[in-house]
Formats: C-alpha cells, sequence, structure tokens
C-alpha cells in the first residue's frame, strides 16, 4: 500500500515570485482534482517559488530552466508560471508547450486583469492536455487564443489576438504591480498629503474656494492633482523606459513597460487620493461644526457643502503630496509601484546604469 501511495504522480509548478505564486497557489487543488478525474490516477502538486526564473528573459530560456527543475526533482510534468510579458512579432505569447521535455509555461500577463485565477486553470488544463498528448475531448481554443503546432524544441504556441491581445497584456502586466498597494508604499507622500489636508480643514480661504468653484473646476483641479503627482514620481525616480543600451532593446516592450507604468501610478495615485478624500470628509464632519462652516460660507452647510470641502482639500493635499513624494529612495518608489520581476529588472537597470557613470 505504501508503494502505491509513493506512484502518485506529480505535476510541478514553477512560479515567479508574488502574483504566480498566489496564482499557483490558489489553482493547484483544483488542477489536481482536473487531472484525477482525466486520468484515473492520483496526482500531487508542487509549488516551487523560484526567483532565480526572475533573471531570464525567453521562452527558451524560461522553458530550460523549468526542464532542469523537472529532472532534479523527478517531477512527471512541469509548468511555469511567469509575470514576463513575452512578444512575438506581431502579438502577445500567452503560452509554450515542449511536449519532449515534458514541460510548459504561461505568461500571466497575457491573460489579462479579470479573472485570472478561472483563466490560468483553464489555460493550465489545456497546457496539461498537450503534455499528455492526450487527443480526446480536446477543447479547441476560445476568444482571441490561437494555438499552433510547428516543429522545433517548442512544438506548441499560444498566441492572443492582436488588438485584443495588447490590451489584455497590458491590463495584466498592470494587476501584476498591483497599484492599489502604492498607498502604503509611498509612506513619505501619505504623511504629506495628510499633513497638508489636516493644515486645508483649518483654513477658512480653502472652505470658501472649495464651495465656489464650479463641479468642472473641481474636476479639473483634481485631474490636475493626480497627473501632477504621477508625473512627477515617474520624472524623479527615473521610471520611464528608454530603448537602448542599459535598457530594454524591443521598442515594443519599453511602449509596453511605459504604459503599464503610467496605467498603475495613476491607478495607484487615485487610490491615494481616495484615501486622503475619505480622511478629509471624516476630519471635516468630525471636527467642523455646521454653523461656523455655514457661516464662513454665507449659506447653511449641508452634507454638499463638506464633500465640496473634502474634495478641495485633496486635491490640495495631492500637490503636498507629489512634493512628498521626492523624499522616498528610488528603490522604495520601485518596490511600491512594481511586482517581483519587474521591480528586480528596473533595479538591475538602475545598478548598471550607475556603474556607467
Amino acid at each position: 500500500m505504501a508503494e502505491q501511495e509513493q506512484a502518485d504522480r506529480v505535476l510541478g509548478l514553477v512560479t515567479d515570485p508574488d502574483m504566480p505564486t498566489q496564482v499557483g497557489q490558489r489553482t493547484a487543488e483544483r488542477t489536481t482534482d482536473w487531472l484525477s478525474r482525466r486520468t484515473n490516477e492520483r496526482w500531487t502538486i508542487e509549488v516551487h517559488c523560484d526567483p532565480l526564473t526572475a533573471g531570464h528573459n525567453t521562452s527558451e530560456d524560461l522553458l530550460d530552466s523549468v526542464d532542469a527543475h523537472r529532472r532534479e526533482r523527478n517531477w512527471d510534468l512541469a509548468i511555469c508560471l511567469t509575470d514576463l510579458p513575452l512578444l512575438l512579432e506581431r502579438r502577445p505569447l500567452l503560452a509554450d508547450v515542449s511536449t519532449k521535455r515534458r514541460v510548459a509555461l504561461v505568461s500571466l500577463p497575457a491573460l489579462g486583469a479579470l479573472r485570472t485565477y478561472h483563466r490560468t486553470y483553464q489555460m493550465m488544463t489545456r497546457l496539461l492536455e498537450d503534455l499528455r498528448q492526450d487527443s480526446t475531448e480536446r477543447r479547441p481554443p476560445v476568444g482571441p487564443v490561437h494555438r499552433v503546432q510547428h516543429d522545433g524544441p517548442v512544438d506548441i504556441r499560444y498566441t492572443t489576438a492582436r488588438v485584443r491581445g495588447w490590451l489584455r497584456l497590458v491590463s495584466g502586466m498592470v494587476r501584476a504591480n498591483r497599484p492599489w498597494q502604492l498607498v502604503w508604499g509611498l509612506s513619505s507622500a501619505l504623511a504629506a498629503a495628510l499633513a497638508a489636508a489636516g493644515f486645508g480643514l483649518f483654513t477658512s480661504t480653502v472652505w470658501q474656494l472649495g464651495d465656489v468653484l464650479s463641479p468642472l473646476r473641481a474636476l479639473t483641479t483634481t485631474v490636475f492633482a493626480l497627473a501632477l503627482m504621477t508625473v512627477w514620481l515617474i520624472a524623479a525616480h527615473g521610471l520611464w523606459e528608454r530603448v537602448g543600451r542599459g535598457a530594454v532593446r524591443d521598442r515594443r516592450l519599453a511602449v509596453l513597460y511605459n504604459t503599464s507604468t503610467i496605467t498603475t501610478l495613476s491607478l495607484g495615485v487615485a487610490c491615494l487620493y481616495a484615501v486622503v478624500y475619505v480622511v478629509s470628509l471624516t476630519g471635516a464632519l468630525a471636527l467642523i461644526d455646521a454653523s461656523v462652516l455655514g457661516k464662513m460660507l454665507g449659506h447653511p452647510a449641508d452634507g454638499a457643502a463638506y464633500a465640496r470641502l473634502a474634495w478641495m482639500v485633496a486635491s490640495m493635499a495631492m500637490i503636498a503630496g507629489a512634493l512628498g513624494s521626492s523624499l522616498e529612495t528610488d528603490a522604495a518608489v520601485r518596490q511600491a509601484a512594481y511586482g517581483y520581476r519587474e521591480e528586480r529588472r528596473r533595479a538591475q537597470h538602475a545598478k548598471e546604469k550607475d556603474q556607467e557613470d
């Protein structure tokens, strides 16, 4: 009986740190159940987080690394989950399969930002059908996914449609960067913004300005403050990707990285603005008496007056937050704005640039 238990087959998942590891752990049990039902065999899945894969930049390098892990750990099959964006000549690469070596990889950003766990599970089951060379009940690719077979070390390749595929890739890269975590990563910017908000709450001029601004001008002020902080972060901390020596060599990758950076920071700064707005509104309601505010504004202070006040205070505070972000180190900003692989890639480029200088 013990020998039979030891004969369970093993699927290895080699994952990048951060989001790929989370995805692998969340989908492991479901994938195990699918494999057991499909093969009538007992399967276990080993999730191995390997930061060394962050040093690879091509599908072939990643598959070589995964194959080494498979042979070293005596896995039956192995799949790599990476947050590295992989590009072909005209479209993004979604997955590669080497049936001879029994290894495959999935580029998670190409799956998009929505339903990541479900899409990963669906992609992994397709790859497992390929690795097992199971032609029974093979499901045809759906939506923007295309399956191509050809000769060579990588004999099966999954790609996405051009326009929809590029949009999915950018959104997936943004999700891997976790823009919502930017709020807590930029502690100096948050502290400066909250300090400015505290000052604005007790300044009558700010009360009056917020009350007289039209909705259009108030919105313009907010957009200006958010854009200023986003541009400030990019410029002050060298987050703009350039093509050439010491940077990416593919212009398409530079465009992708810059687009994902702008989107990530814009969303992160918007989250920071939401936090400052809620704090400002709460502070105004708790600290400013309605009669005092109404006397200063010249009309009764209702809920809308408090909302306009908090809106103006938060917009002003974001400008101070942009200045406060200058106190953050470049490394701290990269760590707050990017996932593990992208943060390490940019850190390496920064190190190379410093050595050249």
